[in-house]
């Protein structure tokens, strides 16, 4: 994997956002890329990225929009690979500005796949999104069109030119606008913590994780597919009650003082997760760590032959979304809130040398100890 990396040129779009600038670190720390571009339209947080990668010679940042086709040829000259990250991804404001998610998410991926084409970058890669599953928003909707845009490109490219394909993945764990950070918040403030629903399921994972899988599916793609990442499932309330019993006593609260309250339903909001469509079933493959959903219209000018290692079903039998899977319960949750470092005060916080008065691990509070589970339940 990391071979696969040492010499390439990579431009990364959306470069501050929580899974660019994850790409950015990993590609500069653990693969020897040649060349780092990143590019956002986010003049104060570009800067900070700027400083805290300053020590390595090979990055380079810049002001770019997504909306700018020449801007986003100029950067691509000679890259070989482009992950492109930048969106808008607020469901209820993109509910609102409409016309603003239509400009960036769907016109802009149309800009990448054009700049790629005329600069002859190598391989292009979308970061795609749940919510582009039967969509029932603006954001899934624009998500949806970016896919399409992807799958559509690979198959009408004449002769040589980039590899297209998507990767789909659910929520990440901790990052800006996740629940996470609201719920600490709430919690913080001593509660009520909200929720829409009790039964509300989600697929989660950390942006570690997230990031190293949309990595990996570059080196693996074929052109035209969607790379679809196993994730484990949790409900929304055992996440509450969790962070609640955790963090509650750090904020100088009891536990039991901090009551959970049922709001309802956001614009676009749904009650479970999904990753894969029942009508993407019938062309999909499962795979190790993925599940690969095949085009559904073959190349026009040129033959591709879909294999991948490790392929363990070339038949999906049932839609991959967080109501057909097993939840973590309590504990397993805990476990990898911990491992993903999920419960740690961000910078700021004070007191300094204060720590949490966590639940202990007998399993008391949160039920028989488990491993992790990461993929589809077995029957």
């Amino acid at each position: 994997m990391k071979s696969f990396f040492a010499g390439k040129r990579v431009l990364i779009t959306g470069a501050c956002g929580t899974v660019g600038s994850e790409l950015v670190r990993q590609l500069l720390e653990e693969y020897q890329v040649a060349e780092l571009i990143g590019i956002d339209n986010n003049e104060g947080e570009l800067f900070f990225l700027e400083q805290r990668f300053s020590k390595y010679r090979n990055a380079s940042f810049a002001l770019g929009d997504v909306r700018d086709r020449d801007k986003l040829k100029s950067r691509m000259e000679k890259i070989d690979i482009v992950f492109h990250a930048a969106a808008f991804k607020h469901v209820a404001l993109c509910e609102r500005s409409p016309f603003e998610a239509v400009q960036t998410n769907i016109l802009g991926v149309q800009n990448v796949i054009h700049a790629a084409c005329e600069s002859k970058v190598g391989r292009v890669i979308f970061t795609s999104s749940d919510k582009a599953v039967n969509p029932t928003n603006v954001m899934g909707t624009s998500k949806l069109m970016g896919e399409r845009l992807m799958t559509a490109a690979n198959s009408n490219l004449r002769g040589g030119g980039p590899i297209f394909t998507s990767t789909r993945f659910g929520n990440v764990l901790g990052s800006r606008g996740s629940v996470i950070p609201i719920f600490r918040e709430q919690i913080r403030r001593g509660g009520p913590v909200t929720l829409t629903d009790p039964q509300m399921t989600r697929f989660i994972m950390s942006i570690e994780q997230a990031v190293r899988l949309v990595i990996d599916s570059a080196l693996i793609a074929n052109g035209g597919e969607v790379f679809i990442t196993k994730m484990p499932v949790i409900r929304i309330q055992d996440l509450a009650e969790v962070m609640i019993r955790e963090l509650a006593p750090f904020y100088g609260h009891r536990p039991e003082d901090i009551c959970v309250e049922i709001i309802g339903y956001k614009p676009g909001e749904k009650l479970y997760e999904e990753l894969m469509s029942h009508e993407e079933t019938r062309r999909t493959w499962e795979v190790e760590r993925y599940f690969v959903v095949l085009p559904a219209f073959t190349s026009l000018y040129r033959s591709i032959d879909y294999d991948y290692s490790g392929i363990i079903s070339r038949q999906v039998q049932t839609p991959y979304h967080s109501g057909n899977e097993e939840p973590l319960n309590q504990l397993q949750l805990l476990h990898f809130l911990r491992q993903n470092n999920l419960l740690d005060e961000p910078p700021g916080y004070p007191p300094a040398n204060a720590h949490p008065q966590r639940g202990d691990d007998t399993g008391e509070a949160y039920g028989p100890r488990e491993g992790l589970k990461l993929g589809r339940t077995k029957a």
